[in-house]
C-alpha cells in the first residue's frame, strides 16, 4: 500500500486529533500501519483488534482512498424536513401570532399554517426549547420612589448596620385550616405519602412570619383575622422574642430591627 504525502498527512491528523471520532482515528491508524508494510495480523495485534477489521478497512482504503474510511449511509427513510422548513417554523413561532382568535400557537394550528404534521412541529419545538403555551407575567411599579426603596431594602439585607437585627416580615391571609379525617401515612420505599381525600374545614387562618436574615430563625404566629390589630399583636410577639436592647421600626417593604445607639 502506497500513500501520497497528502494522504499520509491527513491520516496522521485524523489519528492525532482529539476531536476526531474514535472509530475514524482507529481506521487511520490501521491504514498508516499497513502502509509501513506490516501484515494484517501484526497490525491487529498491535492495535488490539480483530484481523478481519484490519482487512475490511485496508480494502476500503485501497478502493475509495480517504473517502472509504467514512461511515456508509445508514439504512432508513431519508430526511423529509429541510433546514429551511425548520427555520420557517421557528421564525413563525417567534415573530408571528395565529390569525384566528387563539392567544398562542398550538401544534395543530402551526401544522395547518406550515403544512407539516403535528409530530414534526412538536419535535422542532422541543429541539429548540420553544413553549408557546407558557407565558410569564411581569409588572412595572408606578411608585416614583420604587428604585430608592429597592436599593434601601436590598442594601439592608446585603450590608446591615453594625449590631443590627434585620427581619424580613411577610403575611399570608385566608389560609384554609383543614383537618384530615385520618392521620397522613408517611412515605415508604416504593410508595408515596398518602392522605385521605376527605377533610374537615375549620375556617381560615392568617399567618404572620418574620425571618432573621442573619441566623435564619423564623418567628411565626397565627391569627384568626387579618387587620392592623393582628399585625400590631404580631409586632409585640417579635418584641418578646428578640433582645430587649433592640428597637423596632417599619421601613420600606418589611420590618427593620436596629440597635439603639449607646
Amino acid at each position: 500500500m502506497v500513500l501520497s504525502d497528502a494522504e499520509r498527512q491527513t491520516l496522521q491528523q485524523w489519528a492525532r486529533r482529539a476531536k476526531t471520532t474514535q472509530a475514524l482515528a482507529l481506521r487511520a491508524k490501521i491504514v498508516l500501519a499497513c502502509a509501513e508494510g506490516t501484515n494484517n495480523k501484526d497490525v491487529a495485534a498491535a492495535l488490539g483488534i480483530w484481523p478481519q477489521t484490519v482487512t475490511k478497512w485496508r480494502a476500503r482504503f485501497v478502493t475509495d482512498r480517504l473517502e472509504g474510511l467514512s461511515d456508509e449511509p445508514r439504512p432508513g427513510a431519508a430526511r423529509k424536513i429541510t433546514d429551511e422548513q425548520v427555520e420557517a417554523v421557528i421564525v413563525k413561532t417567534l415573530e408571528e401570532a395565529p390569525s384566528n382568535q387563539d392567544s398562542h400557537w398550538s401544534t395543530r394550528s402551526m401544522a395547518r399554517a406550515t403544512g407539516m404534521s403535528q409530530t414534526a412541529i412538536s419535535r422542532i419545538w422541543r429541539a429548540f426549547g420553544l413553549k408557546p403555551h407558557l407565558v410569564d407575567t411581569w409588572k412595572l411599579s408606578t411608585d416614583p420612589q420604587f428604585i430608592d426603596k429597592v436599593r434601601d431594602v436590598v442594601g439592608l439585607y446585603l450590608d446591615p448596620p453594625d449590631k443590627a437585627m434585620v427581619l424580613a416580615v411577610d403575611e399570608k391571609s385566608q389560609m384554609q385550616a383543614l383537618d384530615r379525617t385520618a392521620p397522613m401515612l408517611p412515605m415508604m420505599p416504593g410508595a408515596p405519602g398518602r392522605k385521605t381525600h376527605d377533610y374537615v374545614r375549620h375556617g381560615t387562618t392568617s399567618l404572620f412570619a418574620a425571618l432573621d436574615i442573619a441566623t435564619g430563625k423564623v418567628i411565626g404566629q397565627h391569627q384568626r383575622r387579618h387587620r392592623h390589630q393582628e399585625f400590631l399583636r404580631f409586632l409585640k410577639t417579635i418584641d418578646a422574642n428578640t433582645p430587649k436592647d433592640q428597637g423596632h421600626q417599619v421601613k420600606g417593604f418589611g420590618l427593620v430591627s436596629s440597635a439603639v445607639p449607646g
